[in-house]
């Protein structure tokens, strides 16, 4: 392979991943990811609950640092870059959280201006115009009046996606966005996905569990299960794939390599230690 090519590869990615390791303590939670995810695509990570999803997201964000192993974005080392860096770096990501986290004080406008009045020295028309524009893009310029107790919802973590692009990220982070949605909302959220991610020229990381909504629209996805990388592909990839792992979670099978049991000493050995 000739080294422009090779360099065409190495500028295609975004986000380089390299033999990330995580531990709580003693508990060691991941044990040597390695992760690309290509520019101006969707790439999922999926894998069963504890398996480290969210972890991996807040190693990307700088939230956490890793025990070996690190972060490139754009060629810059995460976690060896100094708070003001880090700082800088962060302003050019978006996070939707599980819980959308809307300011409960203030209403659907002011939520999505609060990054615009942080972080830049524009205009309050020019503001308001940008506000609008996101509240349009996710259906709910209509309701930029309402307090987040008066929202569904699903209309909250459509407010918390506004909020999250107003600044017009290089990186947008979904940490389960379809949990706890009903149908039409989840098909909603999907299409927002896609739609921001294509329009706005971003780079999109999702974690999820929800297998069909996430092969619908991603371009790339990797599976993490026991703290390793135990399947990678496209969708299609994915679903023929061998692994136990991954056939295990892709059909959602109650028993397979992650067991149904937590482990345990032997269950006759448990009743009989209670009559000592």
């Amino acid at each position: 392979m000739s080294d422009t090519r090779v360099a065409r590869q190495q500028d295609a990615m975004l986000v380089r991943i390299n033999d990330l390791h995580y531990a709580r303590g003693t508990r060691k939670i991941l044990k040597g990811i390695n992760i690309d995810i290509p520019r101006g695509k969707i790439t999922t990570i999926m894998g069963p609950s504890g398996c480290g999803k969210t972890t991996l997201l807040r190693l990307i964000g700088g939230q956490l640092r890793p025990s070996q192993g690190g972060v490139t974005i754009a060629d810059q080392n995460v976690h060896a870059l100094n708070n003001t860096d880090l700082y800088q770096l962060r302003k050019r990501m978006g996070m939707l959280f599980q819980s959308g986290a809307l300011f409960t004080h203030l209403s659907v406008f002011e939520n999505v201006a609060f990054p615009l009045r942080e972080h830049t020295n524009l205009s309050e028309s020019l503001i308001r115009a940008l506000v609008l524009m996101k509240l349009q893009a996710v259906g709910l310029r209509g309701a930029r009046r309402l307090m987040p107790a008066e929202l569904s919802g699903g209309m909250a973590r459509r407010v918390a996606l506004a909020r999250a692009i107003a600044l017009d990220p290089m990186i947008m982070m979904y940490d389960e966005p379809f949990t706890g949605q009903d149908p039409i909302t989840v098909g909603v959220i999907m299409q927002l996905i896609r739609l921001l991610n294509d329009s706005l020229g971003m780079t999109s990381i999702i974690v999820s569990h929800d297998v069909q909504e996430v092969c619908a629209i991603s371009d790339r996805l990797y599976m993490i299960s026991d703290g390793y990388v135990v399947g990678e592909g496209g969708p299609d990839q994915l679903k023929q794939s061998d692994s136990g792992w991954v056939r295990q979670f892709m059909n959602a099978l109650p028993d397979g390599p992650v067991p149904f049991h937590y482990p345990a000493p032997s269950y006759a050995q448990d009743l009989l230690q209670g009559l000592d």
